[in-house]
């Protein structure tokens, strides 16, 4: 009979989420992880295969968190515009205390990474990827609802919001001005391609 696993593999997913968020790939060490999800490295690598592995499912988890958001805000607000300016003020608003690193875990990773990890930087554009599709399918729906105009590109829009989450979310590490973050995402919104 084989031995059961004594641990919740999903805590453990959400542990090691939060720590690679925090430190990073190349910072976390096997150590820390040991540590962190109470694991000892031979039943790591035994469940996850290796360091990579387990970061592989942290980067599936962190994508299911930010797809779940959307959902979640979908749930909350008729207008999809509505929806997606909820999303930008959780992401930057939130995350200024709340998250283990303001930063986008995703983007973090593009910037930490070389060639030398070649396929957890393709894995991580394709999460950013499926991010970007629910904001496509958001924006989609808001042109069909004439929230926003027809003729723009949905993919484009999508692309612009990402970089405008990336950007306040730096900006909110730098100043957490929260009414100044507020005033700049109405303005995301307002006076801009939407």
């Amino acid at each position: 009979m084989a031995k059961a696993a004594k641990f919740d593999r999903e805590e453990v997913i959400d542990k090691a989420t939060n720590l690679y968020w925090k430190k990073g790939f190349h910072a976390t060490s096997m150590r820390n992880l040991q540590d962190e999800i109470d694991m000892r490295p031979g039943s790591i690598y035994a469940t996850f295969g290796s360091k990579d592995g387990l970061f592989k499912e942290a980067l599936r988890n962190y994508t299911d968190m930010g797809i779940e958001l959307v959902d979640q805000y979908r749930n909350k607000h008729q207008s999809p515009v509505a929806v997606l300016k909820a999303i930008v003020k959780n992401l930057v608003l939130d995350t200024i205390d709340d998250a283990p690193n303001g930063v986008c875990m995703l983007a973090k990773t593009l910037s930490e990474l070389t060639e030398v990890h070649q396929e957890l930087i393709d894995i991580t554009r394709a999460h950013l990827g499926e991010i970007a599709d629910e904001f496509v399918k958001l924006i989609e729906e808001a042109q069909q609802l004439g929230e926003i105009k027809k003729e723009r590109n949905a993919q484009e829009l999508a692309n612009y919001v990402q970089v405008q989450i990336a950007g306040l979310r730096t900006f909110a590490k730098i100043n957490g001005d929260r009414e100044m973050l507020e005033s700049m995402i109405e303005s995301t919104f307002s006076n801009h391609p939407f």
